[in-house]
């Protein structure tokens, strides 16, 4: 299985950078066997049915990308550098792992001040990554980093435009409470209220799990082989309460769709016993075909970069040539892809 089987061409016109407004007004392809359909999200009501349980990720992204400055003191005087930041994860210490630019230019004791609230030491850097540890912790680092920090677009986003305050709102979803991604569960995002209170009237249920999505999730694959590829961890919660939902949607005969792929990486990591459980720790689930799904029914989910794990994974869902022609026909038809774009629901 090569990298290049998961590759096809995108025009640069159709990666989006603003998302649609309202949210469920973006398109949504429906992909039903070998059937394509063009619909839109608030049609969403009109494909599922009764019994139907959809599995969102609530995890909160965090205004992870922050600027600096380093200050530092020698012959010729004092010196100042500016130090762009984004924060990867939180260790068991207290300190974050983060990307520094320049990372060369820093020297381990040294800080980086963000605002007069808000300040952090670099104590180590390790595989090309800084350790930071911040002046402040619980609410008042929340409340220090959500006045000084922005939100942490994709590199596809952020090589066009700068994020502002409008990312603060369009990239979260409506339900999110656990704090803790750098990155956001995207095909959630084309939710809102009006949408969810129809898909309830209609009888659809929601479980809710969580899963911190991180900057991994833009590496790209560098081997050819992809099956040796690692995947990045990310940490994941399925609770004793979300593990019974599912199991008595699927005993009922319901389907259990996940929103995102973030949302079906921790459910299938929570079945690899053989049905669902509880589950908390860290996954690095690598899903490409020939995977063995064990409670997806379905999936809801946005457009992907080629060559990405995300490709990977929703040909294991629907088939190598299938997934080609759905996004022959995304192509050809303009949705809009990535973060910002449009959605697609996959139906085996």
């Amino acid at each position: 299985m090569r990298l290049s089987d998961f590759d096809f061409d995108l025009p640069e016109r159709l990666i989006a950078t603003r998302p649609a407004k309202p949210r469920s007004s973006a398109r949504l392809l429906v992909a039903q066997g070998d059937a394509i359909t063009d619909a839109r999200v608030s049609d969403l009501v009109d494909w599922l049915h009764p019994g139907d349980r959809l599995v969102l990720n609530d995890t909160k992204v965090i205004p992870a990308r922050l600027s600096g400055v380093r200050r530092r003191t020698g012959a010729a005087g004092e010196t100042a550098a500016s130090i762009e930041v984004t924060l990867l994860e939180p260790r068991a210490d207290g300190c974050w792992t983060a990307l520094l630019k320049p990372l060369k230019k820093m020297r381990e004791g040294e800080v980086v001040h963000f605002s007069d609230a808000l300040s952090a030491e670099l104590v180590a850097k390790e595989d090309g990554q800084g350790v930071l540890r911040f002046n402040l912790s619980g609410e008042d680092f929340d409340a220090a980093l959500n006045a000084a920090g922005a939100m942490p677009l994709p590199p596809y986003i952020a090589a066009k435009r700068a994020a502002d305050d409008q990312d603060r709102e369009d990239y979260q979803t409506v339900w999110a409470r656990n704090t803790g991604a750098v990155a956001a569960p995207t095909a959630s995002l084309h939710f809102d209220a009006p949408l969810l209170k129809r898909l309830a009237a209609k009888g659809v249920t929601f479980t809710h799990v969580t899963l911190h999505v991180g900057a991994g999730t833009f590496l790209p694959v560098k081997v050819e082989d992809v099956t040796s590829h690692r995947m990045h961890g990310e940490w994941g919660h399925v609770s004793a309460e979300a593990a019974e939902e599912i199991a008595a949607t699927k005993a009922a005969g319901g389907r259990v769709i996940p929103v995102g792929t973030t949302a079906l990486r921790l459910i299938e990591t929570a079945a690899r016993g053989g049905a669902i459980a509880p589950f908390e720790g860290v996954t690095d689930i690598f899903i490409y075909p020939g995977f063995d799904f064990r409670v997806t029914d379905a999936l809801m989910t946005n457009f992907h970069l080629p060559k990405s794990t995300l490709m990977m994974l929703v040909a294991a869902l629907m088939g190598q040539d299938r997934i080609r022609r759905i996004y022959d026909h995304a192509v050809t038809e303009g949705y809009r892809f990535f973060s910002y774009g449009d959605a697609s629901l996959l139906l085996p």
